[in-house]
C-alpha cells in the first residue's frame, strides 16, 4: 500500500511521549512497580453528587439519541460559575460554547479562524496541542521564550514588529501547563493592549482555573477590561471537578470567535452524551468548598514532593498551582535521557521537558497524580538513583 499519511500529520512528532509511553509498558511487563508521574491524569474522584447524577442519568432510556446541541441548562451553569467565581457576565446564548474537552475545542478552534499561513503566537515551553493544533490548521508557529527571569510570562516586548503584525492568534495558559505558574491582572491588560494594537485572538487556555494553593486565586484574562473584545476562554471539568474521561468543556468570551467555532462543530459534532451534560450541570453548581476540598489535597501531595525530593538531593522549587511541578534535571546530559534511566532504573516515570518545546530541554514535568505515600516512596527510589550516579 502507498504511504497514507497525510502532510499535515507527518509534520506532528510524537517521539518522546511514544518512546515513553514503550519504556513504561516494558517496565510493567517486566514486573516493575511504576509509579507514573507522567501524566497529567486526575486520580481523585468527582464530587459524590455529580457520580450520582451521572448514574442516574444513564438509566433513563430516553437519553441515547444525538444531542446536536448543548443544553440550556449547561449554558447557563457556565454563565452562573463564571460570574460566581471570577466576576464575569457572560451571555448564555452567544458568549458561551460547549466542547468536547480543551484539547478538542482548541483544536477546532484553529481549524475555525485560521487561514494557511496564518502565523500564531504560542508559549514556550507549552501545551504540545497549541503548535499541533495551529499545524494541522496549515497555520505557523512563532515561540514565545518564557524565561523564569520573567515570571515565565512572555515578554510581550521582545516579539519583533514584523512579527506582530502577521500574528492572527496568541495561546497563553495561566496557571500553566508544563509551567505551574499564575497569570496578572498587570499582564493580561498589557496582552489586551498588544492584542488590540496588532488586532489578533487572544486565546486563553485556562484549564486549571482551581488548582491553586496557599490561599492563592487565580485571574481570569476575562476578568480584566477590554478582553472580551479581542479573546475568549478555554475550559474544562477535567481538572476541576475530576471528570476527564467525560470530555465535556467550554469555551467563552468574544462572541464572533465563538461563532466561528460553532459553525464548524455543528458540521463535524453531534454533541456530548446528555447524561454527562447533566452530571456537568451538578458539579458547575459545587460549593466553593468542593474546589477548597480539591485543592487542598493537591497542595498537601506538592509539599510531599517537594520535601521528599529535597530530601533526596533533588531541590525543585514549589508550584503555586496546578497538578505539576517544573524541575530542572539532577545529573549532566539531555532531559529525555535522564527520563528514561530514571525509569529503567527506578520505575518513576517522569516527562522530559524537550516534549513541550525547545526551552524544555534540561527540565522535566513532575505530576502529582499519586497519593502522598506513593510520592514519598518515589521521592526514596530518586535518592537511591542519585547516590548511585553520584
Amino acid at each position: 500500500m502507498q504511504d497514507v499519511m497525510a502532510q499535515r500529520v507527518r509534520q506532528l512528532s510524537a517521539g518522546i511521549f511514544a518512546e515513553l509511553a514503550q519504556r513504561k509498558r516494558q517496565a510493567l511487563q517486566r514486573g516493575v512497580d511504576v509509579i507514573d508521574l507522567s501524566i497529567g491524569s486526575p486520580d481523585l474522584p468527582p464530587p459524590s453528587w455529580v457520580m450520582e447524577e451521572l448514574a442516574e442519568s444513564v438509566r433513563d432510556p430516553s437519553q441515547y439519541g444525538y444531542t446536536v446541541a448543548p443544553s440550556a441548562d449547561f449554558l447557563n451553569a457556565v454563565a452562573g460559575f463564571y460570574e460566581q467565581r471570577y466576576g464575569v457576565t457572560l451571555d448564555p446564548k452567544r458568549q458561551v460554547i460547549q466542547v468536547m474537552g480543551s484539547q478538542e475545542g482548541l483544536t477546532h478552534l484553529a481549524w475555525a479562524v485560521l487561514n494557511p499561513g496564518d502565523l500564531v503566537l504560542v508559549p514556550d515551553p507549552g501545551y504540545p496541542i497549541y503548535d499541533a493544533s495551529v499545524r494541522l490548521a496549515g497555520g505557523e508557529v512563532y515561540p514565545m521564550a518564557l524565561r523564569p527571569e520573567n515570571g515565565y510570562l512572555p515578554n510581550l516586548a521582545e516579539i519583533p514588529d514584523e512579527i506582530a503584525r502577521r500574528a492572527r492568534m496568541m495561546i497563553l495558559n495561566y496557571p500553566g501547563n508544563p509551567l505551574p505558574v499564575l497569570g496578572t491582572e498587570a499582564f493580561f491588560e498589557a496582552v489586551v493592549q498588544f492584542a488590540k494594537r496588532h488586532d489578533l485572538v487572544v486565546v486563553h487556555d485556562f484549564a486549571y482555573s482551581e488548582l491553586v494553593f496557599d490561599g492563592r486565586r487565580a485571574p481570569s484574562f476575562l476578568s480584566v477590561p477590554g478582553a472580551m473584545d479581542v479573546g475568549i476562554e478555554s475550559n474544562s471539568l477535567s481538572k476541576t471537578f475530576s471528570m476527564a474521561g467525560c470530555r465535556i468543556g467550554y469555551m467563552v468570551g468574544n462572541e464572533r470567535v465563538l461563532s466561528a467555532l460553532a459553525t464548524l462543530r455543528s458540521h463535524i459534532d453531534f454533541g456530548v452524551f446528555s447524561p454527562i451534560q447533566r452530571a456537568a450541570v451538578r458539579a458547575l453548581q459545587s460549593p466553593a468548598e468542593t474546589f477548597h476540598h480539591q485543592a487542598r489535597r493537591y497542595q498537601e501531595r506538592r509539599d510531599a514532593l517537594v520535601q521528599g525530593f529535597a530530601e533526596a538531593g533533588w531541590p525543585i522549587a514549589s508550584p503555586p498551582a496546578t497538578m505539576f511541578a517544573w524541575a530542572p534535571i539532577p545529573v549532566p546530559g539531555s532531559a529525555a535521557d535522564f527520563a528514561m534511566d530514571l525509569m529503567e532504573q527506578t520505575g518513576v516515570a517522569v516527562t522530559p521537558g524537550e516534549a513541550f518545546g525547545s526551552r524544555g530541554e534540561g527540565y522535566v514535568r513532575i505530576a502529582l497524580v499519586q497519593p502522598v505515600p506513593r510520592l514519598r516512596e518515589a521521592a526514596r527510589r530518586v535518592g537511591e538513583y542519585l547516590k548511585a550516579r553520584r
